[in-house]
């Protein structure tokens, strides 16, 4: 469990203001809104990447090692594919399970080219890469900043599925920024919207993508497609 209570952060051009008390628990939470309204900071504060000028976090006594967050552009080592995804297993120094291995590398389709080396990678096949590290160790807590952006459909329905399954027997905290609102609206418990740095609605998917309520919310939903 996180609660993040009255966060701000200032940089030069942009301000978060986020001044509520917010509790992520065991469920699949979305956060939407345009480029640039504050999304990503706010992950990043809630993965400990970035400190918040005011405000609480609660990690619910979640250690960094419970927390991983995927991002959009994945970080890879100069390494081969199977390297990179028992990376975190090794710096926890726990023995890789080699059928859980092979198991998330036919998750992403990568299991022939375990061995290539994981920088010539496609930017598609990069971001599977980096999910399924993200999962390699058994995390409490992901967060996914668009990593579903550069994968084909039939990838993308996949992680869905592996996602769902995986709440089902081991409910864990899931917090996902994406443009794709289709992807909003299959996986999420609960839907968050910013604009311009501040919390403006909240609610189901349903609630949030079929009956908006804030205008702010309403104009954001006219632009995209789902």
């Amino acid at each position: 469990m996180m609660k993040i209570s009255n966060i701000t952060k200032k940089f030069s051009r942009f301000s978060l203001d986020w001044r509520r008390t917010d509790t992520f628990e065991s469920k699949i939470y979305g956060i939407i809104g345009a480029n640039g309204c504050g999304k990503t900071t706010l992950m990043k504060i809630m993965a400990g990447l970035v400190k918040p000028d005011e405000g609480e976090i609660d990690h619910g006594g979640l250690t960094p090692r419970d927390i991983t967050m995927v991002f959009r552009k994945p970080y890879l080592m100069g390494d081969t594919v199977y390297k990179n995804l028992v990376y975190p297993l090794k710096i926890r120094k726990i023995t890789p399970d080699e059928g859980r291995v092979s198991g998330l590398l036919e998750l992403a389709g990568l299991s022939e080219i375990r061995n290539q080396y994981a920088p010539s990678l496609s930017s598609g096949e990069q971001q599977k890469l980096s999910f399924i590290r993200a999962l390699i160790f058994d995390p409490k807590m992901i967060l996914i900043d668009e990593a579903f952006s550069n994968m084909d459909i039939k990838s993308v329905t996949r992680f869905e599925q592996h996602i769902l399954a995986s709440q089902q027997k081991n409910p864990i905290t899931w917090v996902i920024i994406s443009h794709q609102l289709s992807n909003i609206k299959r996986l999420c418990n609960h839907v968050y919207f910013m604009d311009s740095g501040q919390f403006q609605a909240e609610g189901t998917p349903e609630q949030i993508l079929l009956d908006p309520q804030a205008p702010e919310l309403k104009s954001y939903l006219y632009q995209q497609s789902f």
